[in-house]
């Protein structure tokens, strides 16, 4: 089985395309999450949010008790523009530094173009977002 993390834009239609594959994020997110810290950021996983739809998706892939999900809290959101910092933070290294995360960099690097492509779509839109995790 393997994550993914997705980008979720706050509204039902955003205008655009939010999908960014994410696995290779998911696979290297330890990696990055220090790597955040040694660049003075904010980790992705920082905006992290469970809502009742991922949650939903989760229990039809079998993943997670039905009854823990009715206690979810509402879903936080976050500005695109705090969420571009971090991938354009994190982008900054990885291209000056392409062997960072050994065979991974390349790919990585690509999902987070695509995150901050969405993202500053979502900026200028004036649309808050948050991170999920889908498993297959």
């Amino acid at each position: 089985m393997s994550a993914s993390l997705y980008i979720v834009v706050e509204g039902d239609d955003p205008g655009f395309d939010i999908f960014v594959n994410g696995q290779a994020l998911a696979r290297n997110e330890d990696a990055l999450e220090r790597l955040a810290g040694r660049l003075h950021t904010r980790p992705l996983l920082d905006f992290f949010s469970a809502d009742r739809n991922s949650m939903a998706m989760l229990l039809e892939q079998g993943a997670g008790d039905p009854e823990w999900s009715e206690h979810l809290p509402q879903p936080q959101w976050f500005a695109a523009e705090d969420g571009l910092n971090t991938v354009r933070r994190l982008l900054t290294f990885l291209v000056s530094t392409p062997v960072a995360l050994g065979s991974d960099t390349e790919i990585v690097t690509r999902e987070l173009r695509e995150y901050e492509t969405v993202l500053r779509k979502a900026s200028q839109r004036e649309l808050r977002w948050h991170l999920a995790v889908s498993w297959r």
